[in-house]
């Protein structure tokens, strides 16, 4: 075989250079899977927060409707939320019951009281929940564990996109 002034053989770096090319496609695609498992694989997210009820807060039911968290389904299966929780830092707690979430499909909860449909569900409070100034809606799993947040601030106006 013959040598190059490197010392290597010919059929060797050949092969070599041949490698590299799936080797570094592998190892790309290695990385782009590990490092968004969850947007892959799918699952719930807070959409949606309309935390500033529209008009002037009269503190009533109607009023209290106005503020809303819409929950979405980004995977192509129903996942169940039953025990999940949505909560704020002041640990105002809403706890999901026999509740199921179809593929693609959003859920609002709002903060007053109301008739639970498919796609909407109600606090039963009579009290605000989320500030205007500034909040976090927080989506546990029944288990404990983060599923997703979504914060917002004066700047977002009355409602954010997460």
């Amino acid at each position: 075989m013959n040598e190059d002034p490197g010392g290597i053989c010919m059929p060797l770096r050949i092969r070599a250079r041949a490698a590299l090319p799936a080797l570094a496609g592998a190892v790309a695609l290695t990385g782009t899977l590990l490092s968004s498992p969850a947007g892959a694989a799918g699952g719930v997210i807070i959409y949606r927060v309309y935390f500033d009820t529209p008009g002037k807060d009269t503190r009533t039911n109607a009023a209290y409707n106005g503020e809303w968290v819409q929950i979405k389904n980004t995977s192509s299966k129903a996942i169940s939320l039953k025990g999940w929780v949505l909560k704020d830092p002041d640990n105002h707690k809403y706890t999901f019951l026999d509740v199921k979430i179809g593929a693609g499909k959003y859920i609002k909860v709002r903060t007053g009281s109301g008739t639970d449909t498919a796609a909407t569900k109600y606090q039963n409070r009579r009290a605000y929940v989320w500030n205007n100034t500034s909040d976090t809606a927080t989506l546990l799993k029944a288990s404990g564990s983060k599923v997703d947040s979504c914060s917002w601030s004066t700047r977002d106006g009355s409602d954010k996109y997460c």
